[in-house]
Formats: C-alpha cells, structure tokens, sequence
C-alpha cells in the first residue's frame, strides 16, 4: 500500500520535477473524483494549462474560478459536453488538437449509475461513459500524448484491480447480471489499454478503481442495486469512505508519480524511498499498463485473469469490436 504521507511527499515535488507550462484534459471533472483531482492538479503544477468536460456551465464557471484561485499562474478552459456521445467527444478532440500540439494528461472519471437507459447513438449509457468514450479520447489524442515530454500519462477511473470473465456474445452487456458487469467491463478496459499501449510504448496507461468515495454519480440512480449503494454510503459513508481530499490526492499522485512508468520513456516525479515501481498487468514491474486499487497497489490475481483472456486472443477480438463500433457510429476509427 502507498501511504498516504508518500503521497503527499511525491506530489509536493511535482512543481520542481515535472516541466512547467504542462497540459492535461479532465473528462467527467464537474464533480467528485474527477474535480477534486483537477484542482489538486491546478495546486501542484507550474503554469499549467487545463481543459475540463463536463455537462454543467454553472459548475464549469464555478470550478474554473476556484482552479484560478488555487493558482492563478494557469489557464482553465471549460468545454460543456455530453460525451456519452462518440460525436460529441470527436468534437471536443478537434477543439483540442486545433489548440494544442502536445497532451501530457489525458485523465477520464465520467460515469453513471443508470443502467437501463440508452444513448442516441445505441449504446447503453453506462458503457458508453466508462467504456467507448474513454476509448475514443484516447484513441484521438494518442498522437498528442506521444508528441508530450517529461510525462505522457492516461488514467481511467473505474474498476482496476477486478478484472473478471468477458461475455464476447454480449459486449455492451445488456442481458449479463448486474454482479458480472464490473468484471466484464474492467477486463475490456485494461486489454484495449494494453492494444494501445502496444502503438505508444512511451505513454503510460493506468485504469484505477477508485475505492468508496462520496461523489455525485449516484445522483441518477435508476436502479435497486444502485440504490442499495446509496443508502450505505448515506448511513455509513463516514466510517467506509475515503474523504473526497485524499481521493483527490492520491489520483493526482497516480497521474503524476514514476511509480508508474510508460515501458519506454515516460517520467514522473521520482518514486520515493520505499515505494517501488508498480507492477504492469503482464506481471512485469514498469511494463507500462497498470491495473490497480485505490491504494495504488495492483492485485496478485489480476495478471492471472488476464492472462487466461490473452490465451484466448480476447484482447484482439475486444478491440475489434471497439473499432466497429466506433465507425458505425462516426464512421471512422479515429478522427
């Protein structure tokens, strides 16, 4: 486990180890886990120069003034979105490459707790939000992370850590029960990493579950499990959460600590005494892909379960799958 005061040790370096003038994109960053890590991003960082998507003006503006505040040497651009839509994320991608020629961050925490409604695009809300659009911001910033120096990293905010079967008749997973979602879903997430992983070895890609944390994605709860959920956290959140200002801390070390280096290449804010180079999903400590819980560890099962997808060529098949369905609804496999 990394504690949390080597956490703090590593990201009080962040101003004197990594470049100034850094540019990170926070998707999903209106709310929670996604904002808290922005705002200690905006704290740590040297002229920094952050975008953030979000559906909520009111809370943009909001978060765009307190970022200010926190360190008024940086720039904070609010683009309002609904990127459970794959066109709507392929515009939000174009406004970032007209603008930029280099991503050090690519960060995504989007979510929801519905899991019977259906985006306008035909898929099932919740896996386009933790699945598809992730996929396709990474797939069409790729190019700009690998022109970045001194760090080139993406982190996905989900399930890491509980990788579990994948149901390849069924990837959107709408006839699997509720308790296989999260398996099916997670083990998805970490194989594209991997395929992607594979075309920028100098990028590294972790995919976290976050732990209990007290956020707003069980606002629209539209389900008896999720509301089960709620009701613990509401009774017992105190005693079994992780306060939202660690949460927010220890994601900002995830984005930023060599704990978690790309295979070829990429930096980070040294890895303090004691805290050694995290072990990829392949088994191998620095392999560049990262599976791990909220304590920043990965599980010893998860290279197991993997490894029993990868014997099987699921790795090529979900990603297959990822590409179709990204040109059947933009009509290409990236922009």
């Amino acid at each position: 486990m990394v504690v949390l005061a080597q956490v703090q040790s590593s990201n009080a370096q962040i101003t004197t180890s990594l470049p100034k003038d850094i540019v990170a994109l926070f998707v999903g960053a209106t709310s929670g886990i996604g904002e808290a890590t922005l705002k200690q991003f905006a704290q740590h960082s040297q002229y920094p120069r952050v975008y953030f998507v979000g559906r909520s003006q009111d809370a943009g503006r909001r978060i765009a003034a307190e970022c200010t505040a926190l360190n008024p040497a940086g720039e904070y651009i609010f683009i309002p979105a609904d990127i459970s839509l794959l066109n709507r994320v392929d515009d939000v991608c174009r406004e970032i490459i007209d603008r930029e020629s280099f991503l050090n961050v690519l960060f995504l925490s989007p979510g929801a707790a519905c899991i019977h409604s259906e985006t306008t695009e035909g898929l099932r809300t919740i896996t386009a939000l933790v699945y598809h659009t992730r996929m396709r911001f990474i797939v069409n910033l790729l190019p700009l992370l690998q022109q970045a120096t001194g760090l080139r990293r993406v982190i996905s905010v989900g399930g890491g850590g509980f990788e579990g079967p994948i149901d390849t008749a069924d990837f959107d997973a709408r006839t699997a029960p509720v308790a296989f979602y999260r398996g099916h879903i997670t083990s998805m997430t970490t194989l594209a990493l991997e395929i992607l992983a594979k075309q920028a070895p100098k990028v590294s890609f972790v995919n976290e579950h976050p732990g209990p944390v007290k956020t707003g994605l069980l606002r629209e709860v539209d389900n008896l499990r999720m509301w089960i959920v709620w009701l613990v956290l509401l009774f017992f959140g105190r005693w079994i959460c992780i306060p939202l200002a660690e949460s927010g801390e220890r994601h900002l070390f995830l984005t930023t600590s060599a704990k978690y280096p790309a295979r070829h290449g990429d930096a980070g804010v040294p890895v303090a005494e004691g805290v050694p180079v995290a072990r990829g999903v392949d088994g191998k400590a620095g392999s560049g892909v990262y599976s791990v819980k909220w304590d920043g560890e990965s599980p010893e099962h998860t290279s197991e379960v993997l490894d029993g997808l990868r014997e099987q060529g699921i790795g090529e098949v979900v990603w297959r799958y990822t590409e179709s369905q990204f040109k059947r609804i933009t009509g290409v496999a990236a922009i």
